[in-house]
């Protein structure tokens, strides 16, 4: 019986006898095969020839004074294979007494945890790097949150200019408009930031479970989705940020780039409401103005069909960009136009909307500025027109600019 048993013992795991020394007298087939080493190469050695270098001397220490003091030493050990490959085995020495209570040699019991060490390490490594991730992202909404803040100084130093060259109630509705619409944009990034950090949750409790499951794949894989959404999140602050840059000369921009960045910025709101946008822009025309401002007014009229959809209690919804030249006055111009199914304006309200303050909406949801600061940006920013008809079901503001025939 007792020979089965130590049969079962080597068969299964990796087995060691030294003399008191720590001279090899035994070692089973897996410590044979697992060390790189032969029998005939390992007996008679002393068992430091599979120390690995790294180990401390005060490691070695413990053990002797362990196993002299005739009691069993346990710990997982740091070993070098005979082609010099690092091993990391769990490790039972227990001290074989003889009748009269001295000691007679050393039997060592281990099994190979290599695998579970180095996937534990990796998974440290990357939680390390994911750390530093997460705190340069928390420096990198600082700095952005820093620079919205003197944006907001900007803001309200650019409408002290605008006073000196209008009249003061004109510019006091353009500064309560600018505000909403920061108000807006910081709206649209909790937006932006609501889903990813929801899956950079989820994500990360995944990978913890998969280090659990010792399944690497899964863990390399999760760790490279969790940097792909931490740098997503960093580069809607930056969007947002371009969005309100100070720098306001006015220069030669692409209509079509303008309309690809403000469905960007809404693309969450656009989203989470079901709204179809479908965009018909089959050249690109280039204008001379601000492009910030006419994605301020593009954003606005987006804005007022999601928010007439709800009012309307509109299912399908549906907005429909396009831009198309045509010649007026013999100067080439561009026709954009932004439509919706959202039911359309009221008959009596049609000469009232570019009005300031008026609005249908309740208190809560708008200033009546937009539509007013929208005919405004276009007109004297961008020397064009903006127009309001209703279709059969819904509105359609046309944006009409004359095109920068110098570019």
């Amino acid at each position: 019986m007792n020979k089965t048993y130590q049969e079962a013992i080597e068969n299964s795991n990796i087995v060691s006898k030294t003399d008191i020394n720590g001279i090899i007298t035994f070692v089973n087939d897996e410590f044979c095969k697992i060390s790189g080493y032969s029998y005939d190469e390992l007996i008679g050695q002393n068992h430091n020839i599979v120390r690995h270098p790294d180990v401390q001397a005060s490691s070695f220490e413990v053990l002797w004074k362990t196993i002299l003091d005739k009691k069993p030493y346990k710990a997982t050990v740091k070993n070098l294979t005979k082609d010099k490959k690092t091993l990391y085995l769990n490790t039972t020495i227990t001290p074989i007494l003889d009748d009269f209570g001295n000691i007679i040699e050393f039997i060592a019991i281990r099994y190979d945890v290599t695998f579970e060490v180095e996937l534990k390490k990796s998974l440290e490594q990357k939680e390390k790097e994911l750390e530093e991730l997460n705190q340069n992202l928390e420096l990198k909404v600082l700095e952005q949150t820093k620079q919205l803040k003197e944006l907001n100084k900007t803001l309200e130093k650019r409408v002290q200019e605008e006073i000196s060259k209008n009249d003061e109630k004109q510019k006091l509705l353009f500064w309560q408009s600018r505000m909403a619409s920061l108000g807006q944009m910081l709206g649209n990034i909790a937006h932006q930031w609501r889903q990813p950090l929801t899956e950079l949750n989820l994500t990360l409790f995944n990978m913890k479970k998969a280090s659990l499951n010792k399944d690497e794949k899964k863990v390399e894989e999760l760790y490279k989705e969790s940097k792909n959404l931490i740098f997503g999140m960093s580069s809607t602050i930056e969007d947002f940020t371009n969005f309100f840059n100070p720098l306001k000369e006015k220069k030669s921009f692409e209509i079509k780039d303008v309309i690809n960045e403000v469905l960007t910025i809404l693309r969450k709101v656009i989203e989470q409401e079901e709204i179809k946008i479908k965009v018909d822009v089959p050249i690109n025309y280039k204008v001379l103005g601000v492009s910030n401002e006419l994605a301020q007014v593009l954003i606005n009229l987006i804005q007022n069909s999601k928010d007439a959809f709800k009012q309307n209690k509109i299912k399908d919804k549906n907005i429909f960009i396009s831009l198309k030249e045509k010649k007026i006055f013999d100067k080439k111009s561009v026709i954009l136009e932004i439509e919706d199914n959202a039911g359309g304006i009221k008959e009596e309200n049609l000469n009232s909307i570019f009005e300031p303050y008026f609005t249908t909406k309740h208190k809560s949801q708008g200033t009546g500025l937009g539509l007013f600061m929208s005919k405004m940006i276009i007109e004297k920013s961008l020397e064009g027109t903006l127009s309001h008809r209703n279709s059969k079901n819904g509105s359609i503001f046309t944006i009409t600019i004359f095109l920068n025939e110098k570019e």
